[in-house]
């Protein structure tokens, strides 16, 4: 089993027929909504604070480059100093390239740490062939992880995870685990030692996709997660690309539902004291309504209208 790693030619080099300056056009207008989101979120949510040094762990993937790239331009613009350093695991694939992300983080001048710990042969010693790899894989990356943030006195550890990844996770727990869950776009990490973040939260994975080959990232390919192709993730992802291409809108709705909780018209007892409800006699705005197909409609009126959904900060 190998590693390759995949050099994408930079899009701005267009055939023949296409016109360059449209290309790079249309590089320039990518970058600069991708800083929008990813500044909007960082706000939104408070992820980054003065004097903050953020670890971003980098994987290789398409994913973790744009967010470092993406950052680092952030860095140079904010009003408020903060530093950055990346985090690469060296989980000891056969075949990894391991010149290849030390070249490339040399290359931009950042501080960079390679952590060596062999978790590869753990999961193909303990996981039977055919069985999922990914929950055994991400706690002991995580450890590994925390250790290293620890070490490197990071107050942040920032995540490559998007809006795709999001809205993945919540069909996953909504399907599979019966919970209204999904990844936070800020939260305190296992071991209640570090916040963790992911500025990509408002990005689509397309975005990225596109963005890395503007940027042209020396991608390397994972031999573990990327060789299952039956992982309910990859089914629920195919999913949302269906329902995006058929429903415009319904995707962008149901993210921004993400932002736009009434727990007062869910189930949980815990979020809301349902002992205590008492008729008042006076109109209540969180009254029984809870579906309202004037309001639904014209919401998803709106989300086709949208190039780009972001939810409202509360």
């Amino acid at each position: 089993m190998t590693v390759s790693v995949v050099s994408v030619p930079p899009s701005t080099e267009a055939p023949a027929h296409r016109d360059p300056r449209k290309a790079v056009f249309e590089a320039a207008k990518l970058r600069k909504r991708l800083r929008r989101l990813v500044g909007q979120a960082i706000a939104d949510y408070a992820m980054i604070e003065a004097n903050d040094r953020v670890m971003v762990c980098l994987s290789g993937g398409k994913d973790s480059y744009g967010l470092l790239d993406i950052l680092l331009t952030l860095q140079k613009r904010s009003p408020q100093p903060f530093g950055i350093v990346a985090v690469n695991l060296d989980q000891k694939q056969p075949g990894f390239p391991a010149d290849v992300l030390p070249r490339y983080l040399t290359s931009l001048g950042v501080e960079f740490r390679i952590a060596e710990q062999d978790t590869y042969s753990v999961v193909k010693r303990l996981i039977p062939e055919g069985a999922t790899m990914c929950s055994l894989c991400s706690r002991l990356r995580r450890g590994v992880l925390y250790r290293v943030a620890s070490e490197l006195g990071a107050t942040k550890i920032a995540l490559g995870h998007h809006r795709d990844d999001l809205l993945a996770t919540f069909f996953l727990n909504l399907f599979h685990g019966g919970k209204l869950k999904t990844m936070p776009p800020k939260l305190v990490s296992d071991d209640g030692r570090h916040v963790v973040i992911r500025p990509l939260a408002y990005v689509r994975e397309r975005d990225l996709a596109r963005y890395a080959e503007v940027r042209a990232f020396p991608l390397i390919p994972c031999t573990l997660c990327g060789s299952q192709e039956n992982l309910q993730r990859k089914q629920v992802a195919a999913q949302l690309r269906e329902w995006e291409k058929r429903f415009p809108g319904r995707v962008e709705s149901i993210f921004n539902a993400l932002g736009n909780v009434a727990p007062t018209h869910l189930l949980d007892r815990a979020l809301h004291d349902f002992a205590a409800v008492r008729a008042t006699g006076a109109p209540s705005p969180d009254g029984d309504r809870a579906f309202d197909e004037d309001e639904a409609l014209a919401g998803a009126s709106h989300a086709e209208a949208a190039t780009t959904a972001v939810p409202i900060a509360r």
